[in-house]
């Protein structure tokens, strides 16, 4: 199984929890004592009946006597009947009583000389005495021990009583980091993959950390505080153990969230403290994971600018700039969020890098898969540099989740090594779900061949399009049937030729249906979401729409926050507004029309590849030029671009660009 890059290394060193007190299990033990005691005593008591003395003499009397043996002890007589007699007193008639009884001597029997002698002569050696035990010695100890007990108990809790109101905000502040040592197997630089720039900006703070002195003595002066910036997943986290592990210095690492606590002004406490513990450990790393918990706008939202998280926030600030330059502490943080951060946190002074960890190129994807793999057995057939071609978007995260998907299949096969078709199953699994136990049958089953059908015509015939990679109509995680596309390059930049002819690829499957069955179902409900998505990108944010023209309309982007997204007006007419709704049906429109073409012209491939759905349910690129002819456009042949129109990558829509490394087009 693939071993993580930060295995072996001592366990990080967690802040020991307090243990209960002593105290608290005897006192619980002694409840319990004190339980089970009094559940065998009134168990004991259930079991015997209490008679009157006169029935005593009854029966004692009555056919040469019914009771079969008697013990006398102070004040009381237990004993056996030979057969137990009627209960006088019981609701129902006919009840007797239990075999066992005790009765209250009277006092004037007890003053009578031969009444020891009358039991005598009546049951003979059944029947026995005893004087009663004097309990009066022990009635005072347990007195006295339970008086002890209740001062104790008083006075453990007046200390805990004043301990809570005295230390109870010490304690709630105090910093809940956790310090990692390096150990035997530090994480290094060798154990980042893929992020070789981002590493070579991280090498001064390294060199830093090491020689301080060499950076002073020209007067230059190190970043106080780095901020990582990607998406998640992309290594944010082990680039800050990996400084750390590189320079050999204690590295000190917190989520932004744990600073939050119920109590008003607990997070600025913890803050100081965890500032202060660094210093005391200088030089060292401070790492915060997701700041955008605690770092995001001030005054923003309804509640005002005095709550918890804006006291925190101006905390950190103060202790950022609290730092002198002869103490070798280093900020680091990580957000998947940048845009959400107070501009009084990014700017020079506290986090003054801002380092970009994007998701890896090819050649990074390579390295990542040979640093998860090195602990996994490779078949002969494993191709790395196909496996990262295939893999175009995942992250390092999502590299790592696959190699360990495969080597868990492979150890349920059976198998000695990894294979090729392990990895193959692996990121079917991640990118398209897992299959599910429901099977298509009848009529749904046809309509959703043609649906899957329709979508890989449109990439297969229609030039621009990414290849397709495999098309399937089993159930997968929340869909009826996927088509996987597999981009063949990294693009950082997308046309608008590129999203017109995506746009008419999302909407094959509802013309299919359209085509074949002349109606709609329910099953295109996702397609629609993501065309329509990113056709109103193209015209409120791309400006590709002749009509509008070069103008970006967005709205309640730039404060994510319920306070601002209210109270901010729209940056545009209502005439816009209808003129932009306008532009995206008629985009969409187009699109419909242009698979609609598509899929007429080629009627019979529509059919000839549904068919074999219907009869296989899943369908490879080979299995699919078997059938219909290989594919109308090969990317790496022709490179000819139309209405080139650049687009940043990162605003495309996820599934479109670099998010995944497959397009996955959902019916149902």
């Amino acid at each position: 199984m693939a071993k993580k890059p930060d295995e072996g290394k001592a366990a990080p060193q967690r802040p020991v929890s307090s243990r209960r007190p002593p105290t608290t299990s005897m006192w619980l033990l002694l409840v319990a004592a004190i339980v089970v005691i009094l559940i065998a005593f009134f168990d004991g008591q259930s079991r015997r009946s209490e008679i009157t003395w006169g029935m005593f003499r009854a029966q004692l009397e009555e056919g040469g006597g019914n009771i079969a043996e008697a013990h006398a002890k102070g004040m009381e007589i237990s004993g056996k009947f030979k057969e137990p007699p009627i209960d006088p007193k019981a609701d129902k008639p006919g009840k007797k009583l239990q075999k066992e009884f005790f009765t209250k001597i009277p006092i004037f029997v007890l003053e009578d000389p031969e009444f020891d002698n009358k039991l005598y002569k009546a049951l003979g050696d059944k029947y026995s005495a005893e004087e009663p035990t004097d309990t009066s010695a022990a009635l005072l100890w347990v007195s006295l021990l339970v008086t002890v007990a209740l001062f104790v108990g008083i006075w453990i809790m007046i200390r805990r009583t004043q301990a809570m109101s005295s230390g109870m905000l010490t304690g709630f502040g105090k910093s809940p980091a956790r310090r990692y040592q390096g150990g035997d197997k530090p994480v290094t630089f060798e154990d980042v993959a893929g992020l070789e720039s981002v590493k070579n900006d991280l090498e001064e703070v390294v060199e830093y950390l090491k020689n301080p002195a060499k950076f002073q003595r020209l007067g230059g002066r190190v970043p106080k505080g780095v901020l990582l910036v990607g998406p998640p997943g992309t290594g944010k986290t082990l680039l800050g153990r990996a400084v750390a592990g590189e320079a050999k210095v204690p590295f000190f690492s917190i989520n932004g969230s744990e600073f939050i606590q119920m109590f008003v002004g607990v997070g600025a406490s913890r803050v100081r403290d965890l500032f202060s513990t660094a210093k005391e450990s200088a030089p060292a790393i401070l790492f915060i994971d997701e700041i955008d918990a605690v770092g995001r706008h001030r005054g923003t939202g309804l509640g005002g600018g005095h709550d918890e998280r804006e006291q925190t926030l101006n905390q950190i600030l103060g202790e950022m700039d609290g730092f002198t330059q002869s103490e070798s502490v280093i900020v680091m943080a990580a957000t998947n969020r940048p845009d959400v951060l107070d501009p009084a946190l990014l700017r020079p002074g506290r986090f003054d890098r801002h380092i970009t960890v994007d998701r890896p190129t090819l050649k990074g994807r390579v390295a990542i898969f040979k640093v998860h793999s090195r602990e996994v057995p490779l078949a002969n057939d494993v191709d790395l540099e196909r496996l990262a071609a295939a893999t175009v978007g995942l992250t390092g995260a999502d590299i790592r989740n696959l190699v360990n998907e495969a080597a868990l299949w492979a150890t349920r096969e059976g198998k000695d090594a990894v294979d090729m078709s392990d990895f193959e199953y692996a990121r079917d699994k991640i990118l398209m779900g897992s299959k599910r136990e429901d099977l298509l049958t009848g009529e749904e089953k046809l309509m959703t061949a043609y649906h899957e059908a329709g979508h890989v015509l449109l990439s297969w015939l229609v030039k621009g399009s990414d290849p397709v990679h495999k098309v399937t109509i089993i159930p997968r995680g929340r869909a009826l049937g996927a088509t996987q596309v597999l981009p063949e390059e990294d693009r950082y930049n997308i046309s608008a030729h590129d999203i017109h002819t995506r746009l008419a690829f999302i909407l094959g499957g509802r013309a299919a249906e359209k085509l074949q069955f002349d109606q709609y179902t329910a099953g295109c409900e996702d397609d629609l979401k993501r065309a329509t998505g990113l056709a109103r990108r193209m015209v409120t944010h791309w400006g590709m729409s002749e009509r509008l023209g070069p103008v970006a309309y967005r709205n309640g982007e730039h404060h994510p926050f319920l306070g601002k997204e209210m109270a901010e007006p729209r940056e545009y007419s209502e005439h816009t507004a209808q003129v932009i709704d306008e532009e995206i049906g008629r985009i969409l429109n187009e699109a419909f029309a242009r698979a609609m073409e598509v899929l007429t012209e080629h009627r019979d491939k529509l059919e000839t590849l549904a068919k074999a759905l219907d009869r296989d349910e899943e369908l490879d690129e080979h299995e699919i030029e078997a059938l219909i002819g290989p594919p109308a456009y090969d990317r790496k042949k022709d490179k000819d671009r139309v209405d080139a129109e650049p687009v940043e990558a990162e605003a495309v829509e996820s599934a479109a660009a670099q998010s995944a490394s497959s397009d996955t087009s959902a019916k149902g």
